[in-house]
């Protein structure tokens, strides 16, 4: 197994390698296909291999690299839903002591709530000094199509949490957090039944080991291909002059970013379970990368469940029921994004930074990273609802929202990093305090 996980990395650390090297040409190709006037050459060779075949135009696209991408990154999608809810009810069930079971779920939230508070406080401080420095100005905001988003109330996140129709939530990702309620409902009942209810206890028990092989078929046999065309086409995609309007505000995100993904975790290891980090920063890699790579946690979940369980040594029944929860929930680098990119709106848009403001800022951060779904590009659409919140709405900050849209790709790529590696890191701290880590196979390496 040790091996097989070695192999893996090797691949997906190649396919990242090679993926950025082939997307930096392709890049070089672009701009200067571009800049000499070849625009239909370039638009031949982007309808051939780049296009997203499913946007309006494209009709007669075709689109290899991204059919590549959504084929490997749909097959982790559809197993999303039956994954938590069987992953969820079987930890319910495993945890037949109720006091053992609330004190869990009070330890993993105050563990993701810790994580969050921290990272936004980083976020907003880094803001704030970009912000005070004149780093955050409208010289580059030029933009004259605006992408409208309608506003939502950030509690409707608390009324949607629990399904009016238990069918369609089955039948969405994007209600991930009302399948896990509904999961740890369900959960809770068989404890209270027990014996009373085996078949749908054997039915769970068996979906799980089917999806535990046919993710193994896919993220081994098809993940380092599908993460090599998924890099090239952002590179493709989402070239160098995107990047160029808002340096600024992409900079200090990513290093942030970094900052937290780097030494941040490590630290919270250390100090919350006294564990040595430096096992869990390289086991870890490749569930980072994995989330680089494909840019949504949902997709990213069974490999951080396999690599948290069989490499870090936590027990499953503390990981079945932290992960799938905190990758609805524990959104640290979506919080840091949504802050410094409000308070990079507020700068462009004219708006004044006060202290009621940025704790403002920070509330909604919470409120609406807790419901940003796992998928790529989500977080930068629920900014929306921050920016609502706190009354950034004039015509430059919809500008500036929208050029956020435009240069997100990359941030949103370390933001599911970060994220994922949140979550296996607050599921680490659980299981130590409950004594369900094993040390020996946390420390090997």
């Amino acid at each position: 197994m040790k091996k097989t996980s070695k192999n893996l990395t090797v691949k997906m650390m190649g396919a990242l390698g090679c993926g950025l090297i082939v997307g930096l040409l392709v890049i070089f190709l672009r701009e200067t296909l571009l800049k000499g006037n070849q625009a239909d050459l370039w638009n031949t060779i982007n309808n051939l291999l780049f296009a997203d075949i499913s946007a309006e135009g494209n009709e007669k696209a075709i689109g290899i690299f991204y059919i590549i991408g959504q084929l490997f990154v749909r097959a982790l999608q559809v197993v999303i839903i039956p994954m938590v809810f069987t992953s969820i009810v079987l930890a319910m069930i495993h945890i037949s002591d109720t006091k053992k079971l609330g004190r869990i779920s009070g330890k993993t939230i105050g563990y993701f709530m810790l994580t969050t508070i921290c990272a936004i406080v980083i976020a907003a401080l880094a803001g704030l000094v970009a912000y005070n420095a004149g780093a955050f100005t409208n010289s580059a905001v030029d933009l004259t199509q605006a992408t409208g988003t309608a506003a939502k109330n950030p509690l409707m996140i608390v009324i949607n949490a629990i399904p009016n129709n238990i069918t369609t939530a089955f039948g969405n990702n994007g209600a991930v957090l009302a399948v896990v309620i509904s999961a740890a409902m369900v959960g809770i009942c068989i404890n209270r039944l027990q014996d009373k209810v085996t078949v749908l206890v054997k039915l769970c028990e068996e979906i799980s080991a089917i999806i535990t092989v046919f993710l193994d078929i896919v993220i081994n046999h098809f993940g380092p291909i599908a993460i090599f065309c998924l890099i090239v086409r952002t590179c493709a995609s989402y070239g160098v002059t995107h990047l160029q309007p808002a340096i600024a505000y992409v900079l200090l995100t990513v290093c942030i970013l970094l900052l937290v993904l780097v030494t941040g975790y490590a630290l919270f290891i250390k100090l919350s379970t006294g564990l040595n980090p430096i096992p869990f920063v390289k086991k870890i890699f490749k569930v980072a990368l994995f989330g680089f790579s494909t840019s949504s946690s949902a997709a990213t979940l069974p490999l951080n469940m396999k690599t948290t369980i069989e490499e870090l040594g936590v027990h499953e029944e503390i990981a079945s029921f932290v992960l799938p929860l905190g990758m609805t929930v524990n959104m640290d680098g979506t919080a840091i994004m949504q802050v410094i990119a409000t308070i990079f709106i507020a700068g462009c848009a004219g708006y004044p930074m006060t202290f009621t403001s940025v704790l403002t800022i920070g509330f909604l951060a919470i409120v609406a990273s807790v419901g940003t779904p796992a998928a790529p590009g989500a977080g930068a659409v629920i900014l929306f609802t921050i920016l609502s919140g706190v009354g950034f709405n004039n015509e430059l900050a919809l500008m500036t929202y929208t050029l956020i849209l435009a240069i997100n790709r990359p941030i949103e790529m370390l933001v599911t990093s970060l994220n994922v590696v949140g979550d296996s890191a607050c599921a680490i701290a659980v299981a130590k305090s409950e004594g369900a880590l094993d040390l020996e196979a946390y420390e090997k390496l």
